[in-house]
């Protein structure tokens, strides 16, 4: 069929407001107990609700509400930990549990059919509403990300959880991981992958359960979490009128999307202020990789990771004050410190050591649209696409920029790591370019990637003005890989790329995840005004030039089959499905 422009309507991600402190309060008052789980090895999991009554907000300019009711999966004993893998596009995806035995970690195979996608356990949470009168006024399913906010329950707890802070969204996602902290609790709210409903002002009970498959399948007892929900009408009119012209930019926030996940970290927000959002801006919808967005060109623009509550926040702003790399951690407990480049040259001679390194592969083209250009140049058709490179690892991609007083490029270095992670070397891999645009703003790593519109024999028809990148963790591609980082550093533009005025910039790709950028601007983009309808690959080349050090350099292609049609002025294109990944 033919593609489209689709973008998802604008929906809130999870919110974090409801504090820890209180879930743990109120924990023992409104938990359910969980019967003995079926394997005696696995981990002991309870729906708790963190209160008995909350009050919500429906938006007379965006009616409806959204259903987060504070209710949370907690776990004991174990945490709750899932992998979920393809080991191809061609097969379906696959999930199992790790459990223990005698202490050892055993991996178990759970039912065919039990997920089908990376997004999380589908219709996990079972939701009924009633008003006064006890009619029954809403019933419907939640799916449940185990990587949503998520805090701790009790004080005896890990003081961190290892799992990653959300489930990832890319439609080619290879690997994931999926975890409850054992004393941590997960938020069973669906956040921006869930619709609104419409409620009218009043009050009502709802009725929160687990679904009969999960309560069988990892031993959670069947007594739901009851909570009266108050729901409110408001307006964005009448919070202004009241407190002003700020209240508008915090109304928004609130029912946008708590988007504090993408603010720049504090000791960022120098090399970030291009790519701050604001409120609205951080509520962004996932987009179908065709359209600009705050972090322009570094698209589609996914749902932020769920905003954590306060009290993790604070734990996690403390914890990025000591973080280091270990030698040997290769579970998700590993962290990425805050990579600070040197402000001089390496000095000694370059050598490319004999250590791991990066494995820069690509993803075949998604989010394949016929654009305009934006309405920019009248008369053109272009072909816009999100692309993404990834490091299967097993070591990350460092690149340092060097700047000598004046020049207007930096020199660009790749590092080198033994296993302890010291640098034993470096090697001269080009150059990064201040890019001044509005909205980009910072360095470009210049010939990361390349992509060309080839023909049905495979031979060049156009070719993409975009070479130059700045890098950035914003998809997790595969975290089963060997040393994923579950928790990369550098996840948004905000956190890397350096500033104008920057002496040196570093810039990194870490181990199982991936740099989306998306085509959709002339230049960019494919133009395709006179190229004749038929068969096409797009293709996406990782390192052209060969200039970074890689594992492998045979698996840097990914060709993505399409079809043009239509006239001029209205073209289309047909995208068949990648084997079994059809985003249509």
């Amino acid at each position: 069929m033919t593609r489209t422009r689709n973008i998802r309507p604008r929906r809130p991600l999870l919110a974090g407001t409801t504090a820890v402190a209180a879930m743990a309060v109120t924990a023992g008052l409104v938990a359910a107990t969980a019967e003995p789980a079926k394997a005696a090895a696995g981990p002991k999991l309870s729906l708790i609700a963190a209160t008995t009554s909350i009050t919500l907000t429906s938006w007379k300019e965006e009616p409806g509400v959204y259903l987060d009711l504070g209710t949370y999966l907690t776990a004991e004993g174990t945490p709750l930990e899932l992998k979920v893998t393809r080991k191809s596009y061609k097969d379906p995806v696959t999930i199992t549990q790790t459990v223990y035995e005698g202490g050892k970690a055993k991996a178990k195979v759970l039912p065919k059919g039990t997920v089908k996608d990376f997004s999380g356990l589908r219709d996990f949470a079972k939701i009924t509403v009633t008003d006064k009168a006890g009619k029954k006024v809403l019933s419907r399913s939640e799916d449940f990300c185990p990587n949503n906010a998520s805090g701790r329950v009790r004080p005896d707890a890990p003081a961190t959880s290892k799992y990653p802070e959300s489930c990832p969204t890319n439609p080619f996602t290879l690997g994931s991981v999926w975890g409850v902290e054992k004393g941590w609790a997960a938020n069973t709210y669906a956040g921006s992958y869930t619709e609104p409903v419409m409620l009218a002002a009043g009050t009502y009970t709802a009725k929160v359960g687990v679904a009969k498959k999960y309560r069988d399948l990892f031993g959670i007892a069947n007594k739901p979490a009851t909570i009266k929900v108050t729901v409110q009408e408001r307006s964005y009119e009448d919070e202004q009128s009241a407190t002003g012209p700020a209240s508008r930019s915090s109304a928004s926030g609130e029912h946008a999307g708590h988007g504090a996940a993408h603010q720049a970290p504090t000791a960022h927000t120098g090399h970030g202020s291009g790519h701050a959002p604001t409120p609205a801006q951080a509520a962004a919808p996932v987009t179908s990789g065709a359209g600009p967005s705050y972090n322009v060109g570094h698209g589609p623009l996914k749902a932020a990771p769920p905003a954590l509550p306060w009290a993790l926040k604070k734990q996690q702003a403390a914890r990025s004050m000591r973080v280091g790399d270990t030698g040997g951690q290769t579970d998700g407990s590993r962290k990425a410190p805050a990579l600070q480049p040197l402000s001089k040259r390496p000095a000694g001679k370059p050598s490319v050591p004999d250590v791991p390194k990066p494995d820069l592969r690509s993803l075949p083209a998604y989010g394949i649209v016929v654009s305009d250009g934006e309405k920019d140049i009248p008369g053109k058709d272009y072909l816009a696409f999100s692309a993404n490179v990834w490091n299967a690892g097993p070591a990350q991609l460092v690149v340092d920029g060097f700047r000598s007083p004046g020049k207007a490029k930096m020199d660009a270095y790749q590092y080198f790591y033994d296993a302890k992670g010291k640098q034993v070397g470096y090697t001269p891999t080009g150059t990064m370019e201040w890019d001044p645009r509005p909205g980009h703003m910072h360095w470009h790593f210049t010939d990361f990637a390349s992509y060309r519109l080839l023909k049905a024999n495979k031979k060049e028809a156009v070719r993409s003005g975009k070479e130059a990148f700045c890098l950035a963790n914003t998809d997790a591609i595969d975290y089963t890989v060997k040393n994923a980082n579950w928790h990369p550093f550098n996840t948004d533009l905000s956190t890397a790329c350096g500033a104008e005025n920057s002496i040196s910039v570093r810039e990194v790709l870490d181990v199982g995840s991936g740099d989306t950028y998306s085509q959709d601007l002339p230049g960019q983009s494919f133009d395709i005004t006179d190229v004749p309808n038929g068969t096409y690959y797009i293709q996406v080349l990782a390192n052209p030039e060969k200039r970074l050090k890689e594992t492998s350099v045979d698996n840097n292609s990914a060709l993505r089959k399409i079809v043009l049609g239509g006239k001029p002025g209205k073209r289309t294109v047909t995208v068949p499905a990648h084997d079994l990944v059809n985003e249509n």
